[in-house]
């Protein structure tokens, strides 16, 4: 067995053993290995972010948080492949590497084989990265957090005609139309929502204001080829 498989085994083995947990001893000898050579393969998982400890004691050994890992899953290939041509296309843009830490957790649970078949046609899927207009990294990293925390955010934004403002304002929707990205905010000096072009806004800083959290219904009508991205 080589230790791409041996790794996936002793992941899914935690996984089954849950509280009970499992010792270097007895993993070493379901995998006929050395106990140090299991310890590099927990510490190896430990350091790919598989939350993996040592339970100290007479009943120690490795034991798995279960909320906070996924269980098996049977993706085909092509599945697999979609949702990384999905995240691959959505590089840049508000939430990209929260996907990609998504897609991440999923491979890292598929079965190693159906794993490198995955890898080997996602090879074939090629996308250009142009640039998506949505800003620099930091002001989006802000936003995002604004838009989950519920956080009124302070921004440096440039308008049109080329004039720089200083504006408070309530995040409420992220929008993609136009082949553009917009923040949709309540703006505390118009008194309103406005529509902010995230390739405009110089800088973003969260505040500890607790934003407004409007229905989105009173925002506006969306476009008639709008949709939430959870209407799948």
């Amino acid at each position: 067995m080589n230790r791409t498989d041996r790794l996936y085994g002793i992941r899914e083995e935690l996984r089954r053993a849950g509280a009970q947990g499992r010792t270097a001893e007895q993993l070493a000898a379901t995998y006929e290995v050395s106990v140090r050579t299991i310890k590099r393969d927990v510490s190896a998982l430990q350091h790919g972010g598989f939350p993996v400890w040592a339970r100290l004691g007479r009943t120690g050994g490795y034991v798995v948080d279960p909320a906070a890992t996924l269980p098996p899953v049977n993706f085909t290939d092509s599945e697999v492949s979609g949702l990384a041509a999905a995240i691959s296309a959505h590089r840049g843009q508000p939430f990209d590497g929260q996907a990609r830490a998504a897609l991440a957790k999923v491979l890292g649970v598929m079965e190693p084989q159906a794993r490198r078949r995955a890898s080997a046609l996602t090879e074939r899927i090629w996308i250009d990265h142009a640039d998506p207009g949505a800003g620099d990294t930091r002001s989006r990293r802000a936003l995002e957090q604004a838009l989950v925390d519920r956080r009124v955010l302070s921004l440096r934004y440039r308008g049109a005609d080329g004039a720089v403002s200083e504006r408070r304002v309530d995040p409420q929707i992220l929008a993609f139309t136009q082949h553009r990205w917009y923040l949709v905010a309540h703006c505390r000096e118009r008194e309103g929502i406005r529509w902010f072009r995230l390739d405009r806004i110089e800088r973003a800083r969260l505040t500890s204001g607790k934003a407004a959290d409007l229905p989105v219904e009173s925002i506006g009508t969306p476009p008639a080829t709008a949709a939430p991205v959870g209407d799948l």
